[in-house]
């Protein structure tokens, strides 16, 4: 099995978006234009098991039709997540958790900017979303104890907490990388200049702002990650972490 994801392209216009995941997430780009006439629904069967993971740069009923036939075993098969050519959304499709489809979406997302799509149903049904800034260095202890705190002030529960969101400029952070993998959570990673244009924050931080270029980090950056919630945990800081916590409104339950 070839290492890293299979990046299949439908037409060479997406090489630009495939260059940019090759380069931040590794992996293999399939161009199968270049096999001549034999259809890619083929050619992409042949390759199917190449790759413990797939990016299916296309629409979602293309890689539908890749896919017909092909899966077998959720244990098994294959995750496949697919991406528009815009680089909008990156949807887990296939393997959400047995094959990692669910991780691979916000790794995808995180790549190119776009939003991950995670439709499994252990996740859907969790309504939090935990914006969090820290200092640089903080280990995962003392992040880990900040996330509890605010969620415990509002008798919250880490169980319910979907994903965690931050800014860029602390996407690679050890300490909440280390969180984030030791409880399991997705880490969503927004741009600076996405969280500048949902300014809105509680307490405007003289640091953060000289530090980072921002009033703020966790409220807007769980705010912009979970955008028809509601900030239930304004910021909370605690040893040199900074948290917020935002929770799903469904507003399709309210008109029942």
């Amino acid at each position: 099995m070839t290492p890293g994801p299979g990046i299949w392209l439908v037409r060479t216009e997406a090489e630009p978006l495939a260059r940019v995941l090759q380069a931040r997430l590794g992996g293999t780009i399939h161009r199968p234009w270049l096999q001549g006439d034999v259809a890619q629904k083929t050619l992409f069967a042949q390759c199917w098991r190449e790759h413990a993971q797939w990016i299916v740069v296309a629409a979602t009923g293309i890689a539908v039709r890749f896919l017909s036939g092909l899966p077998a075993d959720k244990h098994s098969d294959p995750a496949v997540v697919v991406l528009d050519e815009a680089g909008r959304h990156a949807i887990a499709l296939l393997g959400g958790h047995e094959g990692g489809a669910n991780a691979l979406a916000y790794r995808v997302a995180n790549a190119v900017g776009a939003v991950p799509v995670v439709t499994t149903a252990t996740e859907a049904v969790k309504p939090l979303t935990v914006g969090i800034g820290c200092r640089k260095g903080v280990p995962a202890e003392r992040i880990a104890a900040a996330v509890l705190h605010a969620l415990g002030s509002a008798g919250l529960a880490l169980d319910a907490v979907r994903e965690v969101a931050t800014v860029d400029l602390k996407g690679e952070e050890a300490g909440l990388l280390a969180f984030c993998e030791q409880h399991r959570l997705p880490l969503r990673v927004l741009a600076r200049a996405e969280l500048a244009a949902r300014p809105w924050v509680s307490r405007p931080s003289d640091w953060v702002r000289q530090n980072v270029g921002l009033d703020g980090v966790c409220e807007p950056a769980a705010l912009v990650a979970s955008p028809r919630g509601a900030l239930v945990v304004p910021k909370t800081s605690l040893d040199g972490v900074a948290v917020a916590v935002v929770m799903d409104k469904n507003d399709w339950m309210d008109k029942q």
